[in-house]
């Protein structure tokens, strides 16, 4: 009797977890993808999750998920899942058959791994995005578009930086299928596949949700509000999207002008807003550490110049007589300490950290240089000074629009100009005077030999 009431029990506790389960798994995903093979693969594991995390934000109805190839570290694999909430699935590596084109970009060679979405039959509608991109509001309601939607950024043809798709084993077979026979594609990349496969969609009606949060079928053009090109931005340094809701910003850029590398703001001043998102979801903390040893040692050779200032003409021994070598020297060494700098700061720390961490290195360096040839310290420091210049035109907000910004930046360019160049003959007439001085270079520790001559009487 008793044991008949224990496994009603737990019966009952079983059936209750199943509803329960049931109840919490969600129909809806926003998908992602990652793929392993570039220079910037870091760069973008650290993009997908600063957009995976803006969406966990917004309170979304809907999992989170990255279609990740087999070969992504395992280690990022676990941050995602643990510290992100991300669901990771692994896949193979799709065979890209545009190879031979003569266009082919060889980094979009895995990006038809994208085609998997459609195989994620467990969900009733996908939102496929790229890492690219960074939600400002809610956007559940294109769980309601039909099978398949996409944005028109190019008037003709459609961006595949973010779509929503009906999952399903029938299309991606045939996805395979078309891969197989070489349906024509313009790029060989994701984008041109699928502009391919989905020929008719700008002839389609546009979205409008439901009222009633139905589902649509069939396909459907999407509002731009949800694919608010950058480019678009920079035009009136303000959003003048008046169609569909303005809820998601794309950088389909150059990709060394993504907005998560430091250097592209205040170049390009939106990338502010994707830092933003960055600060609020997963921070700084990776590249923190790499960033205080860097100021650390900036400091410490910036202290060692100032405290010892070797003899210029000791140094230049070997160069005696060789006044193009020395001004070539010099000019190498102005260069390594203006660049040398920038390729060390880390890529994807927060723009004012990057900036300030470059500037710093670069006035350490030129310290250096200043002290070991014997420069005028102004001279070589214009550069730097021009540099901050420009940071500050470029990052002024109070522009009207974006030409007369760039008229502003030009400007400035043209004054500095001049000054670059009187800084540069300053910096030869300087190596001239001390050649001319010195007559020739001794080595550290040499002391001047005096000619022979007969013995003084």
């Amino acid at each position: 009797m008793a044991t008949a009431a224990v496994a009603a029990a737990l019966l009952v506790l079983m059936l209750t977890a199943a509803a329960a389960t049931a109840a919490e798994r969600r129909k809806h995903a926003y998908a992602a993808m990652m793929y392993m093979g570039t220079p910037r693969d870091y760069e973008f594991y650290v993009a997908t999750r600063v957009m995976l995390r803006s969406i966990a934000k917004l309170n979304a109805d809907a999992d989170l998920l990255v279609i990740a190839s087999h070969d992504v570290p395992l280690q990022w694999q676990r941050t995602m899942k643990v510290e992100d909430g991300i669901k990771v699935v692994t896949v193979k590596n799709m065979r890209n058959p545009y190879e031979g084109q003569g266009n082919f970009d060889p980094r979009f060679k895995l990006t038809l791994n994208k085609l998997y979405a459609w195989s994620l039959i467990e969900y009733e509608r996908v939102v496929m995005i790229d890492s690219d991109n960074i939600f400002l509001q809610r956007a559940d309601e294109l769980f309601q578009c039909g099978q398949f939607c996409a944005v028109f950024i190019n008037p003709c043809i459609f961006h595949t930086g973010l779509f929503v798709l009906q999952p399903s084993m029938d299309v991606f077979k045939n996805m395979l299928n078309e891969l197989e026979v070489g349906r024509r594609n313009p790029d060989g990349a994701d984008q041109g596949f699928l502009v391919s496969y989905f020929p008719d969609l700008l002839d389609r009606p546009l979205f409008h949700p439901p009222a009633n949060g139905s589902k649509l079928d069939g396909t459907y053009r999407l509002p731009l509000g949800y694919q608010m090109d950058a480019s678009y931005y920079y035009l009136k340094l303000r959003w003048n999207v008046p169609c569909g809701p303005n809820s998601v910003i794309t950088f389909p850029s150059a990709v060394w002008l993504k907005p998560w590398y430091w250097w592209s703001w205040p170049v390009l001043p939106l990338g502010l807003a994707w830092h933003a998102q960055r600060l609020n979801t997963i921070g700084y903390g990776a590249e923190l550490p790499m960033f205080l040893a860097q100021a650390f040692i900036y400091i410490a050779i910036m202290a060692a110049a100032k405290v010892g200032r070797p003899s210029s003409g000791k140094l230049c021994y070997g160069l005696r007589g060789e006044k193009w070598a020395l001004r070539s020297v010099t000019a190498w060494s102005i260069i390594a300490a203006y660049t040398a700098p920038f390729f060390l700061v880390p890529r994807t720390v927060h723009p004012v950290l990057g900036w300030s961490l470059y500037l710093l290195g670069s006035a350490a360096l030129c310290a250096v240089v200043v002290g070991l040839l014997g420069l005028p310290a102004m001279a070589v420091l214009t550069p730097w000074l021009g540099f901050c210049g420009a940071l500050g035109v470029m990052a002024v907000p109070w522009y009207a629009d974006g030409v007369v910004r760039a008229l502003a930046v030009l400007a400035y360019a043209f004054c500095c100009a001049p000054v670059l160049w009187a800084a540069g003959v300053k910096v030869m007439g300087s190596l001239h005077t001390l050649a001319e001085r010195e007559g020739h270079f001794l080595w550290l520790g040499e002391s001047p030999q005096l000619p022979q001559s007969s013995k003084l009487y």
